[in-house]
């Protein structure tokens, strides 16, 4: 037997059930940082490569990083090079078993699929919890991330970076205080999917390969169903495939579309519709046009909002444009967007104008706010007249402007005081808004029109009831 298979059948955890781990859960990590400010937090990292990487190392500059863990032995090497008293595992389970006690809080970077039944262990055992965006892979599982959180008292914070940008905080002050009047329509768009899926590929590689030594293909399947190991899914494109990733809205949405949700204060919607190309039980699409409705909320009206992504017919699909009238004709001394060559461009003073390949179009009676970017770090007032950036900083919201390493600073900052709410993008807003932008797969999916209880998360279409929850591996369960 070689020393790898020795490893594998040695570090392949048991399935543990969840009432195991409710009923053995310790308030230690969940009230330790706060009796004890001074003392330094002990994190692990659940998926050290691509993202998470820099999600571990942010996290641990604010402590000490006790444990990581990937199913990839090669980026265990590399991540161990920075982290050599961290201890190593390929199993998340499996990590919890032995350190519970030592860990206080984790990050969680591997593919979608397996941000819920990670964060919950974790949450679970009383443990902080930092998760990449989506959120999670389905609707149900951001319900029951936020219920979660909430009932352990933990304090939590999506990987969403934009909203840390003082200019994303400060659009969304002024759109709810009314500087754009009633918002009725949002637009968002991305240049996504920059991975393969539809119509690229349609169905499961061919033929039989074998798995690489250092990949551990049943941890890297986790909670999704079995299937033989192909390349091509680790370690990016497993994004384009339902098993293991939310396609580009689920990618995405959580980012391009936050300073829209949070300025409108969205929550649920009640309708989601969807116009796709080549959908598949396989993969992702190959483009989409996404339409949710959402219920007036206090003093702000119902919204339209709109999500675009991928190609049709070798087109971009965008938003229409008529949103934006009057700005090509303004010259080339002044800042410009507009519609031109099947693209939407933006002119800053004295520039040609420049693709837009991902931003967002909140239209409102006094005019449209104009976000260039995925993060809502910069937003513009657009008129026929005018193009006018918005400046200043948020005014009820703290300071930020760190980027992903602000986002790290809150979470650890709200950890130290107890205080969940400190971290901004905490799950009980960012599993509203990973709940809303998932239902847009939910539409994709079922070809049909939706209408959904924000209430009781429920649909009124046969169809759609599938793909609001999805199913686990034994041993993989939330």
């Amino acid at each position: 037997m070689s020393n790898r298979m020795n490893r594998r059948g040695f570090l392949k955890a048991t399935a543990a059930t969840g009432a195991g781990y409710w009923l053995t859960a310790s308030a230690l990590s969940a009230g330790r940082a706060a009796d004890t400010p001074n003392e330094k937090l002990h994190f692990a990292g659940i998926g050290i490569g691509g993202k998470g990487s820099s999600d571990i190392d942010q996290a641990g500059a604010l402590g000490s990083v006790v444990a990581i863990c990937d199913i990839d032995e090669k980026r265990l090497d590399e991540k161990a090079k920075r982290f050599n008293t961290a201890e190593r595992f390929y199993d998340y389970r499996k990590m919890f078993d032995k350190l519970a006690k030592q860990i206080d809080a984790v990050t969680v970077s591997t593919p979608d699929h397996t941000h819920a039944p990670a964060s919950m262990m974790a949450m679970k055992l009383g443990k902080h919890v930092y998760c990449q965006k989506p959120l999670t892979h389905t609707p149900y599982e951001a319900r029951v991330m936020r219920e979660t959180a909430r009932k352990m008292k933990v304090c939590t914070q999506m990987g969403n970076q934009g909203t840390a940008e003082n200019g994303l905080r400060r659009a969304a002050e002024f759109v709810q205080a009314g500087g754009l009047g009633k918002v009725t329509q949002a637009h968002v768009w991305t240049n996504r999917p920059i991975w393969p899926q539809a119509p690229q590929v349609m169905a499961r590689p061919k033929g039989t390969f074998e798995v690489p030594e250092y990949v551990h293909w049943d941890e890297f399947l986790g909670s999704a169903p079995e299937r033989p190991y192909a390349p091509g899914y680790h370690p990016f494109n497993w994004r384009g495939w339902w098993d293991f990733g939310t396609g580009a809205i689920g990618d995405m949405g959580c980012h391009t579309a936050n300073m829209a949700y949070m300025a409108l204060k969205l929550g649920l919607p009640h309708t989601i519709s969807a116009e796709a190309g080549d959908v598949n039980s396989e993969t992702c699409p190959s483009y989409a046009h996404v339409l949710m409705e959402f219920a007036a909320r206090g003093d702000m009206p119902a919204v339209a909002w709109h999500w675009y992504e991928g190609k049709k017919n070798g087109k971009h699909v965008l938003p229409a444009p008529e949103l934006v009238k009057g700005q090509k004709k303004r010259g080339d001394k002044e800042a410009a967007v507009f519609f031109e060559d099947n693209v939407w461009k933006f002119a800053r003073p004295g520039q040609k104008g420049k693709e837009v390949s991902s931003g967002s179009f909140l239209v409102g009676e006094k005019g449209v706010l104009f976000s260039p970017d995925d993060y809502g770090a910069e937003a513009y007032i657009v008129t026929e007249d005018a193009v006018e950036r918005l400046t200043g900083k948020p005014e009820k919201m703290p300071i930020n402007g760190g980027g992903d390493q602000g986002m790290k600073n809150e979470w650890v900052k709200a950890i130290r005081e107890g205080n969940p709410a400190i971290a901004i993008s905490n799950f009980d807003y960012s599993s509203m808004l990973t709940e809303a932008i998932l239902l847009g797969n939910v539409a994709i999916r079922c070809g049909e029109k939706i209408h959904y209880d924000g209430e009781k998360g429920a649909v009124d279409n046969s169809r759609a009831v599938e793909f609001l929850k999805g199913s686990y591996r034994k041993g993989f369960e939330l």
